[in-house]
């Protein structure tokens, strides 16, 4: 039988109240942590299908065709920059190219920022746990209004876990998508040195002849 939605209010509602205060600042985190990570996976899909001199040459000679990636933008908006025959083009092409880097950087603090700080919410709630733990014991309750022992070992574990089960696949996606964008920046110098070097000229038919 499916479980309806109220089914999965109610769960998520029991889960924020055993876990303790720091439930739904986790929650909260979490939601943020993927939205982070769906953006950055989305900017970033598509690897390029070519190398990048036969990039420069496909685009040099197919100027109008539609990109599939942001490094196939990135030498698009380069090759039109070195039409104009503007001067001092390096710098031209760094400005220009900035606003792909900046891009594909979109999100990366918060997501580290989550990713240190959704462990050390989750150890807060242990020891809040803990001290409702001990409170009960020196009280010589096993039950208090807050579940006493309990309780308190329940809070402890719980938050533990939500903070561990935010930051670890955080983390993961994270450290594919760092990589991602260091080939990202890498081919971007690349295509900004190869536009600069006076062995890829473009002729005034469109292409790039190395």
């Amino acid at each position: 039988m499916p479980i309806n939605i109220d089914d999965y209010v109610f769960m998520v509602k029991e889960l924020l109240d055993v876990g303790g205060v720091v439930m739904l600042p986790l929650f909260f985190c979490a939601l943020l942590l993927w939205y982070g990570l769906g953006y950055r996976f989305w900017i970033m899909k598509d690897s390029k299908s070519m190398v990048i001199r036969d990039m420069l040459r496909f685009y040099g000679e197919n100027s109008n065709q539609a990109t599939t990636n942001i490094v196939e933008q990135a030498t698009q908006h380069g090759i039109a920059l070195k039409r104009t025959g503007v001067k001092h083009l390096h710098r031209h092409l760094d400005e220009a190219f900035y606003e792909y880097k900046r891009e594909i950087r979109k999100f990366s603090v918060l997501v580290k920022t989550i990713i240190i700080v959704s462990p050390l919410l989750g150890l807060l709630g242990t020891v809040i746990g803990m001290i409702e733990t001990f409170d009960s014991l020196a009280a010589m309750a096993l039950f208090t209004q807050s579940g006493g022992i309990a309780g308190g070992i329940s809070q402890a574990l719980i938050s533990t876990q939500m903070g561990l089960a935010v930051a670890i696949p955080g983390l993961l996606m994270y450290s594919i998508q760092i990589k991602r964008q260091q080939q990202i920046e890498k081919d971007l110098a690349q295509v900004s040195e190869l536009l600069c070097s006076q062995d890829v000229v473009l002729h005034s038919t469109g292409n790039v002849a190395p």
